[in-house]
């Protein structure tokens, strides 16, 4: 077991950091998205619904002896399905000085260790800094990816979240609080542009804050909304409306949390026009008539 004398979390994120402003980590050019690596995976649990894990987090959850999991936010059924052999641990309420040696000193043991996290972990996981300081420790960690819940949402809406002619772009965000200043809350300028489906995350509690900042702002009350709560879970509810009206069914719903909001007439899928992945340009190779028009070249 290795001593925990000095090593501060915060000491370690920030050495990692000026090694990454220096150089790029050699493994980035050695191993791809899905790949069997060395270390500790953090592996993404997808928005709920165990079949929505991934191929590889599944094999690694079989393998695993101890796993570090976020709590409520991952399904009981998937911790049930895929660990009930391996030794789980919740980690709302840890720290990194406490989540830190525990998962170092069990890979040092020789124990096969997954963190997991809810959805994707690249999206709003935290997850970089655990590890930036697992391998300040010399423990080597990687990314599983995990399906979000804006891709959940936007199975359970039937919809695309990009659509010809409707919305070019997507933004992942979240509202303005204790985590984001006023300053930095670009929801509005998103709305604004007209072609983006704003999906915002950790917003469920600032749904009536947030639409009334675009009402003052001037948007178009009629802009599509939906509210999908627990997208993929057995409980999932779906709530539609638009912008001057989805706050008051989301406080009749009484959800708080734990909901994802989609911004944008891609909310509905009205109004696309046909893509011109199907068209004529698209076709590259020889058309039934290619003999006939070289012929006539001639």
């Amino acid at each position: 077991m290795t001593d925990d004398a000095g090593n501060d979390p915060q000491d370690a994120i920030d050495s990692e950091g000026e090694r990454r402003r220096e150089e790029l980590d050699d493994r980035i050019f050695d191993h791809s998205a899905g790949d069997d690596q060395k270390g500790i995976p953090f592996v993404g649990a997808g928005p709920g619904n165990p079949r929505l894990l991934t191929v590889a987090g599944k094999e690694l959850l079989e393998e695993a002896d101890l796993v570090v999991h976020a709590g409520s936010l991952v399904n009981s059924e998937l911790l049930d399905e895929y660990c009930g052999h391996a030794e789980l641990v919740n980690s709302v309420g840890k720290d990194l000085e406490e989540l830190i040696p525990l998962m170092r000193d069990a890979y040092e043991d020789g124990d096969d260790v997954v963190r997991l996290h809810s959805g994707d972990p690249a999206i709003y996981g935290a997850a970089l800094e655990q590890m930036d300081a697992l391998e300040h420790e010399g423990v080597p960690t990687y990314f599983v990816p995990g399906v979000t819940s804006a891709f959940a949402a936007s199975a359970t809406l039937r919809t695309q979240l990009t659509l010809n002619e409707v919305s070019n772009h997507v933004a992942f965000t979240r509202p303005q609080g204790k985590t984001l200043t006023p300053e930095e809350d670009h929801i509005s300028e998103f709305v604004e542009m007209g072609d983006v489906t704003t999906c915002i995350y950790l917003g469920t509690h600032a749904v009536r804050d947030t639409m009334d900042r675009l009402l003052e702002d001037g948007h178009d009350p009629e802009t599509p909304v939906a509210v999908i709560y627990h997208a993929s879970w057995p409980d999932e509810d779906v709530i539609v409306g638009d912008i001057g009206t989805i706050a008051d069914k989301v406080e009749e719903a009484g959800y708080r949390a734990s909901a994802l909001v989609v911004i944008g007439d891609a909310v509905t899928g009205a109004g696309y026009e046909r893509s011109f992945l199907y068209g004529d340009w698209a076709d590259r190779g020889p058309s039934e008539n290619s003999a006939e028009t070289e012929a006539s070249d001639d």
